[in-house]
């Protein structure tokens, strides 16, 4: 279905799972998981189907962000961070939805950190899941050049300082099967709208400056970062430079050995073990209780 979140604005939102649960004599409401898909220029199927595990916990929202896959087209000086973050609550608002839990993966991590910036006070907790904080174009040109060798290292070089068709040909050629050690479902790729103008776009402009770091100050929830290890597009290093800019009270850090771009693509029993204990009531209750004075 398509929610309008402001007039004129429709975005593509998949539901899963009871708001509300009957338990005994009681209705008991669940907390509700907004997640927000990489990119940009892709959509939310990269979530499906792992997270339809989780309905016990949480009722899980699934959206295409403005402009992306099944969403309506939006003008280019719209695909900017600070207005997918502000999507964020607009979409809350139009569900009915207060204190999400909110997960980003890579490019919906960036996000989800503008999201933490601009609106601290709205999440009861985020994950952030294999993102950056920043461009850092040195350190992927490495790592995908220890994974894949020269050819690796130069069609990264090109496809981020001159995105367009034919570097994004090269790069996917020699590039995105390094994303992650297990191999990708095979069907997936059926399931995505994929819209390159706005990875172009975004990676020529506000990518290139970003930094994300100074938002993460104002955090007021509990923050769980996941990194995998072989991850070559937002290294670990990255995310150890997320969390040392994290109040230490709130913050979580999860690595996964021998996992690349998205720990439930490539680890999926431990990374479902990771979220289900950061998900539960019980961890909100706990994190409350240990930032207290």
């Amino acid at each position: 279905m398509r929610i309008e979140i402001e007039p004129g604005v429709r975005l593509f939102v998949d539901i899963e799972g009871l708001g509300h649960e009957p338990v005994g004599p009681e209705l008991r409401e669940k907390p509700t998981l907004i997640l927000i898909h990489g990119g940009p220029g892709f959509d939310h199927t990269a979530f499906r189907p792992f997270f339809s595990r989780f309905t016990d916990l949480c009722q899980v929202v699934y959206y295409d962000q403005r402009g992306h896959g099944r969403s309506d087209p939006r003008p280019a000086d719209e695909w900017v961070l600070d207005v997918f973050a502000d999507d964020v609550v607009r979409l809350c608002d139009a569900l009915g939805v207060t204190k999400p839990i909110v997960l980003g993966q890579s490019f919906g991590g960036f996000v989800a950190q503008r999201y933490l910036a601009r609106h601290p006070e709205h999440p009861s907790k985020v994950v952030l899941s294999s993102t950056s904080h920043h461009f850092g174009l040195e350190r992927k040109i490495e790592r995908f050049g220890a994974l894949g060798g020269p050819d690796a290292a130069a069609a990264t070089r090109e496809f981020w300082e001159n995105p367009g068709p034919a570097s994004w040909a090269v790069y996917e050629k020699h590039c995105r099967h390094l994303y992650n050690t297990q191999p990708k479902n095979p069907n997936a790729g059926g399931w995505m709208v994929f819209k390159p103008e706005i990875l172009f776009a975004h990676t020529r402009t506000e990518l290139r400056d970003m930094d994300l770091t100074p938002g993460l100050s104002k955090v007021q929830c509990p923050v769980l970062v996941m990194a995998g290890e072989e991850d070559p597009v937002t290294p670990p290093q990255d995310a150890e430079e997320i969390v040392a800019a994290l109040p230490a009270p709130w913050v979580q850090f999860e690595r996964f050995a021998g996992v690349g771009h998205g720990a439930w693509r490539d680890d999926p029993e431990a990374a479902e073990r990771v979220l289900r204990a950061f998900l539960s009531p019980r961890a909100q209750a706990e994190a409350s209780a240990s930032s207290l004075p």
